[in-house]
């Protein structure tokens, strides 16, 4: 990977992982038209923890009172109002990482053509908006119960096929169930933290274990990128979503799918 290809793929990753436009769809089809190869895992491994380190520094007033709240639930006290978030954020993983053991490995082998990303790009877009615009939007980030969580955790698990868009498909199953755009978002953003986690450090072990030459230093800088551009993306979008809502994203993902056929079908 030339040094060009790092920094442009690291600022496409910290840019669209956290808008609901899909990090995976922007990955297959910017390599696409400029002529790259393969970024390969290690550029995956160091941009994802880039982003899971602007998510912790964005929201590190709540990442602190879920770590008070896990502690809590360990000791079988689910009372506050961390606790009660801890264990729904715990709740909510469980899909996606069951999912995750299961499926990513044939997902990443037999779903990664255009026509499925095309797909999903636009068939969530359509969910998108109707979640925009029929959703109550009468909740609150406090309400989030156990069953939410789930609910909310099992729409997280399709983010495994790309072109879902994590944080889009998670956005919009809060706000069916009647969440607040900026709440539905803050609680898809914490949900993000130990899935992200997990991905990259089953990532990383594999690389470790597979013994081949990482440019650590190279890497080290696209996580730094992908960081800042990250970390710029999330406070765009809270800032956006309230005043604007999913339309845009919605639209922009219908251009997105029509691109990816056009180039790459």
């Amino acid at each position: 990977m030339t040094g060009l290809q790092l920094i442009v793929l690291a600022i496409v990753q910290g840019l669209t992982e956290f808008l609901p436009i899909s990090s995976s769809g922007h990955l297959v089809l910017v390599p696409a038209v400029f002529g790259w190869s393969d970024q390969g895992m290690a550029f995956d491994v160091a941009v994802h923890l880039g982003s899971l380190a602007a998510v912790l520094v964005y929201f590190r007033s709540d990442i602190v009172g879920l770590i008070s709240g896990g502690v809590q639930v360990l000791g079988g006290k689910v009372v506050t109002n961390e606790s009660r978030m801890a264990l729904a954020i715990g709740v909510g993983t469980i899909p996606a990482a069951i999912a995750g053991l299961m499926l990513a490995d044939w997902i990443g082998a037999n779903l990664r053509s255009p026509s499925v990303i095309a797909m999903t790009l636009s068939g969530y877009a359509v969910l998108m908006l109707l979640a925009d615009r029929f959703g109550k939007r009468d909740r609150q980030f406090t309400e989030v119960s156990a069953k939410d969580a789930l609910l909310i955790g099992l729409a997280q698990a399709l983010a495994l096929v790309p072109g879902t868009s994590r944080s889009g498909v998670t956005i919009t199953a809060a706000m069916a169930l009647g969440f607040n755009r900026v709440d539905a978002a803050r609680f898809s953003f914490l949900l993000a933290v130990p899935v992200i986690l997990l991905a990259a450090g089953y990532e990383l072990f594999v690389l470790i274990a597979a013994d081949t030459t990482v440019a650590w230093d190279q890497l080290g800088v696209g996580a730094v990128i992908s960081a800042f551009v990250a970390y710029a993306s999330i406070e765009f979008f809270m800032r956006f979503v309230n005043r604007v809502g999913l339309v845009p994203f919605a639209i922009y993902r219908f251009v997105l799918a029509a691109a990816i056929l056009y180039v790459l079908a």
